[in-house]
């Protein structure tokens, strides 16, 4: 029996961590709505909150920026796919429970494989095409085996084009940056999708500081808690234990989500939908899987920016 070494069992924690902060996110962000914070404000204040301390992490390392090309890359993946999947994510949280919108969105890396599919980047196989099946049947459980309050026809389609927004913003990402360092992309990205969230603010007037001191604290913790160390805590964890692993233990990220929503706001998920659930999880963990790498522990062979994209958007590598 070959025990893990130091750096697996650190990797292994960090990719823990991270999962908590983002299953955390949406508790987060329903208690600073209680607090009267609008969903626009939130986005807005956490990309740019986010944005000012990966800029600072940029620094402290001495990292290189990329050409003006690649600059514009990454500030474009944030105005566009990671402001809207934030926009269709919180909004999402306004009309359903936080466990039914963190089960549906998580169906991302199903419409990753099928977009790859479609581009020729993946092969199906057997196995892949079974997962697809266990995904649907999952997902139709969540959404119609009980209750985890009332079922918004808006919210369900928000939480779902969040899920399609996801996809869509990992395959672009995939061939729209190279070799670029993660904390760089990273800080290119919100701060991309800060500049959008507080154009949409103004533009609308939606933007609105004027609520409760107690949602300061909510959105400094979906920063510091649910983004930047989240995301930070992920990049390091992935380059010690490689992608089997960190995609096994990123499934934890909804059942946080529904374990800290079932103690603090009394949701239950009905039986069939709990079996729905692990259908989903289940699903995203045979498709994250290559042939040879089950139990394998070698360090992650995707460029640091595809890696830093997916951290961004919680997709494991």
């Amino acid at each position: 029996m070959v025990l893990p070494s130091s750096a697996h069992r650190r990797g292994t924690v960090l990719c823990v961590l991270s999962a908590v902060g983002f299953g955390a996110m949406a508790i987060f962000a329903k208690q600073a709505y209680a607090a009267g914070v609008t969903v626009v404000t939130l986005l807005s204040l956490r990309f740019l909150l986010a944005a000012v301390l990966f800029w600072t992490v940029v620094l402290a390392r001495g990292a290189r920026l990329p050409g003006r090309r690649v600059v514009a890359g990454g500030l474009l993946l944030g105005a566009v796919g990671y402001a809207a999947q934030g926009g269709l994510y919180f909004g999402a949280l306004t009309h359903l429970d936080a466990s039914m919108t963190s089960l549906l969105t998580y169906i991302y890396p199903i419409l990753v494989f099928l977009g790859a599919l479609a581009l020729g980047r993946e092969q199906a196989t057997g196995r892949r095409l079974g997962a697809l099946g266990l995904a649907t049947a999952g997902t139709m459980l969540v959404l119609l085996g009980g209750s985890v309050g009332v079922v918004d026809p808006v919210g369900v389609a928000m939480a779902l084009g969040c899920a399609v927004v996801y996809g869509s913003y990992i395959l672009i990402s995939d061939r729209m940056v190279a070799d670029l360092d993660p904390f760089v992309l990273a800080a290119l990205v919100t701060s991309g999708a800060a500049v959008s969230t507080f154009g949409v603010g103004f533009g609308t007037g939606s933007l609105d500081v004027h609520f409760a001191a107690a949602g300061w604290g909510w959105i400094a913790l979906l920063t510091g808690g649910s983004t930047v160390l989240g995301i930070s805590a992920f990049l390091v964890g992935l380059r010690e234990v490689g992608p089997a692993t960190a995609s096994i233990v990123s499934t934890v990220e909804p059942a946080v989500t529904v374990a800290l929503a079932t103690t603090i706001y009394g949701e239950a998920l009905g039986p069939s939908q709990m079996f729905g659930a692990v259908l989903v999880l289940g699903a995203v963990v045979i498709l994250q899987m290559r042939e040879g790498t089950v139990g394998d522990d070698a360090p992650a062979t995707l460029p640091a920016a595809v890696t830093s994209a997916r951290a961004l958007a919680h997709e494991p590598a």
